[in-house]
């Protein structure tokens, strides 16, 4: 389908804490209306409510972006899927500056978050900080050796405390997985081709920083942007822009919406079905995790 677009709008960076949702009988079965007969399909294989919920979301905030960004209306967007699981628009744009539209999902602890830019190619990615599920933070560290490069360790460890350590170990993923899924190759990228140099020691909430640097095999990449954002005091989050060359005046916070926020423009696609909540509601919130 073809479509014109209207005006676009700045950079999108938005939150729902979806640890924090727990969905009515309406709201389930609206939220399964509004997405297409796949997603929904997708979405109640999920053994977890939490893990159903993410799903849901994310595409919520996919349809809601560029519903707004584009002019697209709820009912006519259609999403696909990269070979490497990354959502797209297959919808056809008219104006070429609005075909660069680039938006990518993530979640983790207590949040799904979507980013979203207007010409530049964007990933995204959220942790929530926490001690490992099994044995002491050294031994974890020891277990994900391979993944950062000597001068990652050298920044993680620099801390005394555990605690801030961890920050700063989840701070590093979040930044890998960012530049991962914007390149859209998934988990075959060789980690610790990526070395990522801090510049700001600690990121609090409610500000973004932009002065972190990569370099992938040794080579700085002067063409990549990373805005870090701490969402609260356990969830940290990344955005990796290709394209942009310095750091924005006005870097977007993250901004968390409601769940009638994200349907307020949504249009049904599907009739409902009532099995659809039945299904979800008998769903454990999560798997039993036993901390030794």
């Amino acid at each position: 389908m073809k479509v014109t677009a209207s005006l676009l709008m700045s950079g999108m960076r938005w939150a729902m804490k979806t640890g924090l949702w727990q969905p009515s009988r309406e709201e389930w079965l609206l939220a399964a209306r509004c997405v297409q007969q796949e997603e929904k399909d997708r979405i109640n294989k999920f053994v977890f409510a939490k893990d159903a919920k993410y799903a849901m979301a994310g595409r919520l905030l996919i349809r809601k972006a560029v519903s707004d960004q584009l002019g697209i209306q709820w009912k006519d967007i259609q999403l696909g899927r990269t070979e490497k699981g990354k959502p797209y628009l297959t919808n056809t744009v008219d104006n070429a500056d609005h075909a660069l539209f680039s938006f990518n999902v993530s979640h983790s602890g207590d949040y799904a978050v979507l980013a979203a830019e207007r010409k530049h190619v964007v990933g995204v990615d959220v942790m929530k900080v926490d001690y490992p599920n099994r044995g002491d933070v050294p031994e974890f560290f020891r277990m994900m050796r391979r993944q950062f490069t000597d001068h990652e360790w050298s920044t993680i460890k620099t801390p005394s405390s555990d605690w801030e350590q961890l920050k700063l170990f989840y701070r590093h993923w979040c930044l890998k997985e960012s530049y991962v899924k914007a390149l859209g190759v998934g988990i075959g990228f060789e980690l610790q081709r990526i070395d990522f140099h801090l510049k700001t020691p600690q990121v609090r909430t409610g500000e973004v920083s932009q002065d972190t640097q990569v370099y992938i095999d040794r080579t700085h990449q002067p063409d990549w942007l990373f805005q870090e954002s701490a969402l609260d005091d356990t969830h940290c989050a990344a955005v990796a822009i290709q394209g942009l060359t310095q750091a924005v005046s006005d870097p977007p916070p993250f901004r968390v919406l409601e769940f009638s926020e994200l349907t307020g423009v949504a249009q049904p696609l599907l009739p409902e079905d009532v099995s659809y909540w039945e299904s979800f509601r008998n769903k454990k919130e999560r798997p039993q995790l036993t901390k030794r």
